[in-house]
């Protein structure tokens, strides 16, 4: 089961943050993406957010996000996140990020299904299933 501070009546959250120098892989690589789940393990842990789900794309990141009750804005939590990236992991970050609250009628498993297809659609891997460089929660 999800942790129980995660409500599943309250938001969700499909988050895209893209690198600053597109076109280059800076994230789908063993050492950083073991680093970048490292910490998305850690802040689950803490309850600074439930990430669901975590696609790292060579230029671009996917997250799949809940988040507790907390006095913190979404904003100020994931610019963290980019900030300690960006200071251990020497990754430049464009300076924003996308986000999108998934409304009643769009459910959280499509939207995975849809992230977890994009290193298909990019014409990276053959089957989607064959792509390290993914963190998905357990429990989903």
């Amino acid at each position: 089961d999800v942790p129980l501070w995660v409500d599943p009546s309250k938001a969700h959250y499909f988050i895209t943050i893209s690198c600053k120098q597109r076109g280059q892989n800076q994230l789908a690589r063993p050492a950083v993406a073991h680093r970048i789940f490292e910490t998305v393990r850690y802040r689950n842990s803490q309850r600074i957010w439930y990430a669901h789900l975590v696609m790292l794309m060579p230029d671009h990141v996917h997250l799949l996000l809940s988040f507790a009750e907390t006095e913190k804005r979404i904003q100020a939590i994931v610019s963290k996140w980019k900030e300690w990236i960006a200071k251990t992991l020497k990754i430049e970050w464009q300076r924003d990020f996308f986000e999108h609250r998934l409304r009643k009628e769009e459910s959280l498993r499509e939207k995975a299904d849809y992230i977890l297809a994009n290193p298909v659609r990019a014409g990276l891997i053959e089957k989607a299933e064959d792509w390290p460089y993914v963190f998905i929660a357990e429990p989903w």
